[in-house]
Order: structure tokens, then sequence, then C-alpha cells
């Protein structure tokens, strides 16, 4: 019998609405078997298979996360070679993330393996290498480098890296020596002849350089010696077992840069230190030159009186200098018109620290009639 259109409708109709009571009318039962619904992205993200980063350092690992390196890094389940070829992959893919301290890390745990395999080696030495050239850890780098190259010696990435670790160490005869070896294969190679170009221009400048400094070095030793000798001509006595720069060198930090040295003309400028025991006042000449008087100076020092001379005594004309000699404790005068040239050569006179002290008080004063008792 031939159903129409509207008997078909009609009993579709009620076949559906039979399988929807029957659906209505199953047991129901919670979902317990599986991921909570409220942190199934959170368990996911935990599962090695679905997982979207890798675990960072320190960080728990699920027990399946835990088992599946177990497996992969057994030592009884796998052969040195197998372990460190799992290394080696472990570093790739820190490196691809440019963990690269993490990369150096599993290469290094590849390497102490020790599994035997050359071209395996040779390989973790060179990725090693990479993580610390972008660490510009350079020196590690080129270490590495060289280690590969000494498995395999015609290795071009460690030879590339090791002639720009090389660049950037100014090593420029090792760099250049690198760059040949390469050319020898690849005598075009545009990077590798830019790389040589640059080491072939750093040293020239770095032998330049090294010309600049040893004119420089040589003309210092002949400053130095041609004060010396000015020292010894004119018999001044410096303090010390044997005459040398170091000997001059001022002790006090405010003429730390005036050292004794020689004007053009050949004559003797000296940092000269001046003593006021009366105020326990230090001042200081940064260039005395010799053939300068004393009065020269102390009359452009007291031009107008300084803020410790409160009663305004310090006046030139009524001044006296005096020097100690170091070997009997005496004091000696000293004329104001003299030159600091006519004083040094003094057999009483020892230069102490690289810096003549003098002392200056006010003549008839108590502050001086003290000083000379101290020493009568």
């Amino acid at each position: 019998m031939t159903m129409s259109n509207e008997e078909r409708k009609k009993l579709a109709e009620k076949l559906d609405q039979e399988l929807d009571e029957f659906i209505g009318g199953l047991e129901k039962r919670s979902y317990t078997e599986g991921w909570p619904e409220d942190r199934w992205e959170e368990e996911m993200e935990k599962h090695p298979f679905f997982m979207s980063k890798a675990p960072e350092a320190g960080e728990p690992l699920s027990p399946l996360m835990e088992g599946l390196q177990q497996l992969k890094y057994s030592e009884t389940d796998n052969t040195p070679q197998d372990l460190a070829a799992a290394y080696k992959e472990d570093g790739n893919y820190n490196f691809k993330l440019k963990k690269y301290r993490l990369a150096i890390i599993s290469y290094t745990e590849g390497l102490r393996q020790r599994c035997g395999d050359s071209h395996l080696e040779s390989e973790l030495y060179n990725n090693r290498a990479a993580a610390h050239f972008f660490l510009k850890n350079y020196r590690s780098c080129l270490f590495d480098c060289r280690a590969a190259l000494k498995i395999r010696p015609c290795y071009s990435k460690a030879q590339a890296r090791a002639a720009q670790c090389c660049m950037f160490l100014q090593r420029y005869d090792d760099c250049i020596t690198l760059c040949e070896k390469m050319l020898v294969d690849c005598p075009t190679d545009k990077t590798t002849l830019e790389l040589r170009a640059k080491a072939m221009a750093g040293k020239k400048i770095e032998e330049r350089n090294a010309r600049k400094q040893n004119m420089a070095k040589r003309k210092e030793e002949e400053r130095d010696q041609a004060l010396l000798t000015a020292i010894k001509e004119r018999g001044i006595q410096i303090k010390g077992t044997d005459l040398s720069m170091s000997t001059l060198e001022p002790c006090s930090p405010m003429v730390a840069q005036g050292r004794v040295h020689l004007d053009d003309s050949g004559s003797l400028v000296w940092p000269v230190m001046f003593l006021y025991p009366e105020y326990q006042v230090t001042d200081f000449v940064q260039e005395f030159h010799e053939d300068n008087t004393f009065s020269q100076h102390l009359s452009t020092m007291f031009e107008s009186p300084p803020e410790w001379d409160k009663d305004s005594s310090y006046i030139l004309s009524e001044l006296n200098i005096y020097y100690e000699c170091q070997s009997d404790r005496t004091l000696h005068p000293v004329d104001a018109c003299d030159t600091l040239g006519q004083v040094l050569p003094k057999q009483s006179y020892v230069v102490c620290g690289g810096t003549p002290c003098f002392l200056v008080t006010v003549r008839g004063s108590k502050a001086e009639c003290c000083l000379l008792a101290r020493y009568s």
C-alpha cells in the first residue's frame, strides 16, 4: 500500500517523538571517569601528547611525563649513543625556543655520555658552540668549535663560527687562518671573503696601535730617564734606597697628578707643600718652577688674607720659612729670595714622597717660638 506524503510526515514525527521519549527515560549518570569539566584544559596541558609548551625548569611533572622521561633517559634501557642523541634532541628543541642556557645544559649532558660516536659528539660540540655564540660567550664558543674541529677537521659550520669568534675576540691571525682554510673548499664564498678582509683590516689597525703604544712608551721612558738624570745632576736627594720614578710619586692625594717633571726648557717643576703649624693648615703649589723664588709664590698666596688667618698677620715681609732635616731632626731657615733650585740640592735637604715640604711661621710669633723650642 503506497503512503501519501502527509502520512509519511506524520509517521516521521511519531518516530522522532518516541526516540526522544526513549532517550529521556534512560538513567542519567554523571561523568566521573575522565578529566573534571572545570579543569579539562589544564589537565590536557599536562598531558605530554597535548601540551603546547615544554615544562619550565623545576616545574612539577605529571606521572605520565615523569615516566616518559625516565624511559627516555634510562641508562638501563638506552645505550650511551641513544642518550647522547636524546640530549641533543632536547638541546635543539630549547635552542629553537631561544633558551640557550637550557640548550647548553642538554648538549653538555649529551657529551658526558661519551658515546664514542665521533659524528654525534662533533655535532654536540658544534651545537653547544652555537648556543654560547648567541649568548656572546665567544671564548666558550671558540673552545667548543675547536673541540668539534679536532674530531672533524673539515666541519664547515664549526670553522665558520670559530672564525667569527676569533673576529669578536680580536684574534685576527687565527681568524685569517680559518678563513683561508675555508676558502680552499669555497674560494668565492662572499661571507668568508668579507670576514677575512675585516680580519686583515683589524690586524693592520692593531699593528698600527701597537706601534703607537710602543713609541709612546719609548718616549715616556726617555722622559723619565731625562728626569732622573736631571735630579742626579743637581745633587737633589730623594728619600728611598734607589732613585726611581716610584720614589718620586707624590704621597698626598691632593698632588697625586702633579708629579715632578721637566718643562720644555729642561727645568724641573715640582709640587710643593707649605705647612702652617700655628693653624695646622696645609697649602699646595701644584707647579713650583725651580727658578722661581719662594717670595714669588708666597706673595701670590697671601695677596689677600686667607680665611684661617684671623689676625691678618701672615704678611710676606713678616714670614719665616724653614725645612726639617730628616737625619738630625733640625730646622733650617730658607731665605724668601732663594729659588727652589737653590734650596733642594742642599746636603741637609731630602725630598720625601716626591713633594718638597716647607714650614711657614710669622716672625717672632708665639707659634714660631714653640716650633723652634721643639727642635732645639
